[in-house]
């Protein structure tokens, strides 16, 4: 999955000679945390409602608010915003987006297309609907989660069992992380099970291999069972 697939497109920019007043009213009027600046149509940095913050709080409880709107007005971005910021391609996968994000330790960056043009921005709420979209949550349903042998037909032995009571499965996602050795988790969404037979589809499944949870967003139920 692809960063250009998912980035928030067409980007909001500042201008780096734009003020404080208009970078914070663009972050309200667009609900975001983050805008990429601008110098001549390229890029030049960003600014956070963070980095907003932390320029107008040392005075700002010492100010009248007409004092106040008349400082926002006139400190521009340049004098605070983040240089050299980091920032990905539209060809980046969001795993290494994620990775990135989690290394720097920062909400969201830039996407510069191969002419180093800006072509949006991808942001961690933008990964958190990558995860929805995978997990097959939209649409709520049932959550199995397995801890399966690593062989071949461990989990069309459970899917199997899952389509016999008519459920349609969204998602089926597994990890090593966390597993013994020679298992992997697996966690499988299913839609359209009929939840009276629900608990004899549980049985089966347990009785087949070893279930961890089962959590029925729908009717927000759950049972942990290791």
């Amino acid at each position: 999955m692809l960063v250009r697939n998912w980035m928030s497109q067409p980007a909001v920019t500042v201008d780096v000679n734009d003020s404080m007043q208009d970078a914070i009213k663009l972050l309200k009027e667009h609900r975001i945390k983050m805008l990429p600046v601008t110098q001549k149509g390229k890029l030049a940095g960003i600014v956070t409602d963070r980095d907003l913050k932390r320029a107008s709080a040392s005075d700002a409880t010492s100010l009248e608010i007409h004092e106040l709107f008349y400082l926002l007005s006139k400190i521009r971005i340049k004098d605070i915003m983040t240089k050299n910021p980091v920032t990905v391609p539209p060809d980046y996968t969001v795993e290494e987006t994620a990775e990135l994000l989690l290394n720097h330790k920062i909400s969201g960056v830039p996407v510069l297309d191969a002419t180093e043009n800006i072509a949006g921005v991808i942001t961690q709420t933008d990964l958190f609907k990558v995860i929805l979209s995978l997990s097959g949550f939209g649409k709520r349903g049932i959550q199995f989660a397995f801890e399966l042998e690593d062989q071949p037909g461990s989990i069309k032995a459970v899917t199997d069992i899952i389509r016999l009571y008519g459920g349609r499965l969204a998602s089926i996602l597994s990890s090593y992380s966390g597993a013994p050795e020679g298992y992997r988790k697996v966690y499988i969404r299913a839609y359209y099970i009929d939840r009276a037979k629900l608990p004899k589809l549980t049985g089966e499944l347990r009785e087949k291999a070893k279930l961890l949870y089962r959590v029925d967003h729908r009717e927000n139920t759950r049972e942990i069972y290791y």
